[in-house]
């Protein structure tokens, strides 16, 4: 249910405004990665959803630095800058160093690693809403959110080494 601040701002399970824009275009992120992971084995930025992933986590990131639970700079915007950084040196990598292959091992490692990053921030965000009144997590250091991250971290590892081999293929052919 919606409440309001005492700026009469709406708030729905305690986001502002910015809060809701954050997420939906956060949650358009995750969708575009996981669609490009499953058709091409990576996030293809040639691709119309690699695209998205790269728009929408480069507005995901920005959007994070005015948001602040706890008031005041924090390690969720320090995540931020870092995924920024990550997918603008991705998409130089991707666009200026077309033909050179062996820059795809790290083009493809930082996209993937810039989708491992942002989802730690969004599990513990979501841990600690969801469901609306009894949470999963009382906090960040719950155990629920410390195991999540741990197997979103092995299927990270598993696949940098399945996009490793992949790419490698794909050079030896060339």
């Amino acid at each position: 249910m919606p409440t309001f601040d005492s700026n009469k701002n709406i708030k729905i399970m305690g986001l502002s405004g910015l809060g809701i824009f954050h997420t939906i275009i956060g949650v358009i992120a995750i969708f575009a990665a996981i669609t490009s992971f499953i058709r091409f084995g990576k996030i293809e930025l040639s691709h119309s959803t690699g695209k998205l992933y790269f728009y929408t986590t480069v507005i995901t990131a920005l959007t994070a630095l005015g948001l602040s639970k706890h008031g005041g700079f924090n390690a969720g915007h320090v995540f931020s800058v870092f995924i920024f950084i990550i997918v603008l040196i991705a998409f130089w990598l991707n666009h200026k160093k077309t033909g050179h292959n062996k820059f795809r091992y790290l083009e493809n490692f930082l996209l993937s690693f810039s989708f491992f990053l942002s989802l730690i921030p969004t599990v513990n965000e979501t841990f600690t809403r969801v469901p609306i009144g009894h949470p999963l997590a009382a906090g960040p250091t719950a155990p629920v959110i410390g195991k999540t991250l741990g197997l979103l971290l092995v299927f990270f590892i598993a696949g940098s080494v399945y996009q490793f081999y992949k790419q490698r293929k794909l050079i030896q052919v060339k």
